[in-house]
């Protein structure tokens, strides 16, 4: 070797190892914005919509032609930022389907955006990153057509390189369909997720394009193994390194300590096509991702040509074990842990469908007060905050595809688009997901209707296990004995079971099934409504439910009895109980959703009784518009059944809680039961201190109790429970004096000046006491001044027709809620005040920072 070439090869190195350096280092120095390719950027802002077809009104606008076309006149139409629900304002309509929330969700939503790429940027690979738009997208740029996908569910990518004009202004136009939609519940509707806009060099790690899974793991070290696809769109071939450097990461998504380095991939990249580049490397003294301790890590890859870093990509990951067994239940890092789940809808409320950091890491946070250890993204692929959140949190995800098949439950839901669509809705889901520590079960469906298909069925798992062979494939049988005497469900890896456990001994005997791990996939179905109590063997009233969480639908059972059949069954893996959060659409039992009808599919005596009664809710037209099935109310507000959870699911928690409340004024003398949830094992009643006496819970009986012969007096109820014979945790309610003044608690004292963040403000109406007075329903008008404005309000009423974004709203046993944000790019301070005739008023104050 001469100097001259010996000189160039010293070069080339100090080139590679100095861009490489300089990227490491840059990388732990800031919070990674986005996953995934570096040059990601926010394409949220800057929108037009225009809504056409059917209208909220229930009338039809004429869609024009042409408007894809860059020199359509867009100037009046509305401007906003995205995330975006159309259907959200409303108004509620009596009139229509209770199922999806009796909004005016159908219709046809155009939305365009101008934007300008840099000269600079000409040559390279732009992308258009969607996680999620309902439904039927169609996209263009520059009136040139893209391309399309329509499950409103899925995240996808659009590649405008072809149609972008670098240095001039571009145009680009999305048609969503919801009028050729159907749901079960309410969907939404509109860019209800966010979007991204990518650039990349021609050689760039392939969207999704990272594979990371960790075969071996001791506490000594973990092995963890990376696939990466790199994706060569220019002309030529081309040779890279692929490297890739491991980094701690912490909640904030910085990358901290540095804790390995792969071998280099040297890849050979044949012109227009992809090349999967595989490494390996040892963890020492690896940091366990589990419930309690979320530890995450982050990969970055750097493809490197002809010495320079061409594209940086990161992935987070987690490292730790997942076993489920048919007798030992599940085991996480070799541990067991009993699944303490919920099923949730994928809507926020009063926000609707459109996705907000902020509202979904409240409901995380409650759900992980309650004992809530596991989610269930019901019925379809979620928002990817989702699972970032539950990386973070420490919730394990049960990851849902379908609701439906070839066969529909309504006529125009997946089954249209089964045929073309599902695999490449399968394999976005699985390759979007998969390197998610959070992420222990896929799911190929819901109570769809072909759970007997033996070969549909082994069909969707092969795919599947195709694109991800380290996780098990389940599925929701609400028909697990025809599931199972068919044979389809061999084919799973976990029998998932909604409701119906009643031959679980039959099929813990058949060798099929011997070694197959059961799941309570959804579980009890209680109904209530919050501070609604109804006496004499009454449960359901006035459009409400009772709140002594007993009522449930035909093919439900109260939270007591679901935990006394798992207790029965302790080798069961847990349950995911419907649902952790009220939610739009499905107000059970006052629903004439036909759908219910396929919970009894083989059982003709129930169908033809349901059916009778759903025609009899159709004649008389229920004004609900939301759930009764939420342990916490639509508007984040806790119900009596949240303690029954808590006291379950975190039996080292002080636990103790009365009801009904003590304002019983038509009462006096009247039997009033009392029922007491608590984590204890003992308790004694008192009525104004005379002791009603001292109850014990008979183990895997008992989840409550009760002293059932009280009769009301008014005054204090105090309930001193105990464990193991010492005092454990105490409540009191008390009869209150008549309603005096407003109270506005919010749940962070400062937002940030951006659209993200939003302040959750609870209101409650009290005596003079302090107390929050039940059953007052005063309106209240809410106004603001300052740095903010309001988003939203709601009360937890599933038959309040109020818009949500009205300032004026009544309260609702006592309670109402106001959601406030920041304007954009301002700071100072956002006062809010709330207001009602004869009340003392309430006032509080936010920082935007």
């Amino acid at each position: 070797m001469n100097l001259r070439s010996s000189f160039f090869r010293i070069t080339f190195l100090v080139l590679i190892l100095g861009i490489t350096g300089f990227s490491q280092v840059a990388a732990q120095s800031k919070p990674i914005l986005r996953m995934g390719s570096l040059n990601t950027v926010s394409f949220d802002q800057g929108w037009s919509f225009a809504r056409y077809g059917l209208q909220p009104d229930g009338t039809r606008k004429a869609e024009p032609e042409a408007m894809e076309a860059p020199a359509y006149h867009d100037a009046a139409w509305q401007k906003l930022q995205l995330p975006h629900d159309w259907a959200i304002t409303g108004p509620f309509r009596i009139e229509l389907d209770g199922s999806t929330g009796k909004l005016p969700w159908k219709g046809i939503g155009w939305y365009r955006k101008h934007f300008n790429v840099h000269l600079t940027d000409a040559g390279k690979q732009i992308f258009v990153d969607f996680d999620g738009a309902m439904a039927n997208a169609k996209i263009w740029l520059n009136g040139k057509y893209v391309g399309t996908w329509p499950y409103g569910y899925t995240s996808f990518r659009m590649d405008l390189t072809p149609y972008i004009l670098a240095g001039k202004e571009n145009v680009l136009a999305v048609r969503l369909d919801t009028e050729n939609w159907d749901s079960r519940w309410y969907p939404g509707a509109g860019i209800y997720r966010h979007v991204w806009l990518v650039k990349t060099n021609a050689v760039h790690v392939d969207h999704w394009g990272t594979s990371i899974t960790t075969p071996e793991i001791t506490d000594q070290k973990a092995a963890v193994n990376i696939a990466v696809t790199v994706s060569n769109q220019s002309k030529k071939n081309l040779n890279a390194i692929v490297r890739t450097t491991l980094f701690e990461l912490d909640a904030n998504n910085k990358p901290g300590r540095k804790v390995a380095a792969m071998k280099d991939a040297f890849v050979a990249l044949k012109a227009g096509q992809n090349t999967v580049a595989e490494s390996r490397v040892n963890v020492s003294n690896p940091k366990r991702w589990n419930i309690e301790t979320p530890n995450r890590y982050v990969a970055q890859t750097n493809v490197i040509v002809s010495g320079k870093i061409i594209d940086t990509y990161h992935t987070p990951f987690g490292i730790r074990t997942i076993e489920f067994t048919a007798r030992n239940g599940f085991l996480l890092n070799g541990k067991r842990l009993e699944i303490q789940g919920t099923c949730n809808h994928h809507d926020l409320g009063a926000l609707g469908a459109a996705m907000n950091l902020s509202a979904l890491t409240r409901q995380l946070k409650m759900l992980k007060e309650m004992g809530c250890n596991s989610l269930r993204t019901s019925h379809n692929p979620p928002a990817p905050e989702l699972l970032e959140l539950a990386d973070k949190m420490g919730f394990l995800v049960w990851d849902e595809a379908f609701d439906a098949w070839k066969k529909g439950k309504r006529k125009n839901d997946y089954n249209k688009l089964f045929d073309e669509w599902h695999d490449k809705d399968l394999t976005a889901l699985i390759r979007r997901d998969r390197n998610h520590p959070s992420v222990f079960i896929w799911s190929i469906g819901n109570e769809v209707m072909e759970q007997q298909d033996v070969k549909l069925t082994k069909h969707l798992v092969d795919i599947m296990h195709r694109e991800d062979p380290t996780r098990p494939v389940s599925n929701g049988y609400n028909d697990p004995d025809g599931g199972r005497n068919s044979g389809a469900a061999v084919a799973l890896d976990i029998m998932g079971v909604n409701y119906f456990f009643n031959q679980q001994p039959k099929w813990d005997a058949d060798p099929r099934y011997a070694n197959k791990p059961t799941l309570g996939s959804e579980t009890s179905s209680c109904v209530t409504s919050r501070g609604e109590y109804f006496f004499g063997g009454v449960e359901y009233k006035n459009w409400q439910i009772s709140s002594y969480d007993y009522a449930k639908p035909g093919w439900g059972c109260s939270p007591d009895e679901q935990f006394r059949t798992n207790a029965k069954y302790p080798h069961l893996l847990g349950e995911y109980v419907w649902t952790g959060f009220d939610y739009l659409g499905e107000p059970t039992p006052y629903n004439s959703d036909e759908t219910n009808l396929l919970n009894f599919r083989t059982d003709p005596n129930k169908q033809a009784e349901l059916e009778k009664q759903l025609k009899l809710i159709a004649e008389k037209s229920p004004p609900s518009r939301s759930s009764y099935f939420g342990i916490i109310d639509i508007a984040g507000f806790k119900k009596d059944r949240f303690y029954s959870y808590q006291s379950h699911w975190r039996p080292d928690f002080p636990v103790a809680h009365i009801f009904p409340h003590w304002n019983w004024a038509e009462r006096i003398d009247s039997i009033t039961p009392v029922h007491v949830y608590t984590s204890g094992d003992e308790a004694e009643l008192f009525l104004n201190g005379k002791s009603l006496g001292r109850k014990t819970k008979i183990a895997g009986q008992d989840f409550r109790l009760i002293w059932d012969q009280v009769k009301y007096t008014p005054g204090e109820l105090k309930v001193v429970c105990y464990k193991n014979g010492k005092q454990w945790a105490t409540d009191v309610v008390k009869t209150t004096a008549e309603m005096a003044k407003l109270t506005l608690s919010p749940d962070r004292p400062t937002i940030k000046a951006n659209e993200d963040e939003f302040c959750f403000i609870t209101l409650k109406v009290t005596d003079k006491n302090g107390l929050m007075v039940p059953r007052s329903n005063p309106d209240i008008h809410f106004s603001v001044e300052g740095a903010g404005e309001i988003v939203a309000t709601d009360n937890g009423d599933a038959t309040s027709f109020v818009s949500f974004q009205s300032h004026d709203r009544p309260a609702f046993n006592g309670m109402v809620l106001v959601i406030v944000k920041a304007k954009h790019g301002a700071k100072g301070t956002v006062t809010v005040k709330a207001m009602s005739n004869g009340l003392t008023a309430a006032t509080t104050r936010i920082q935007v920072q």
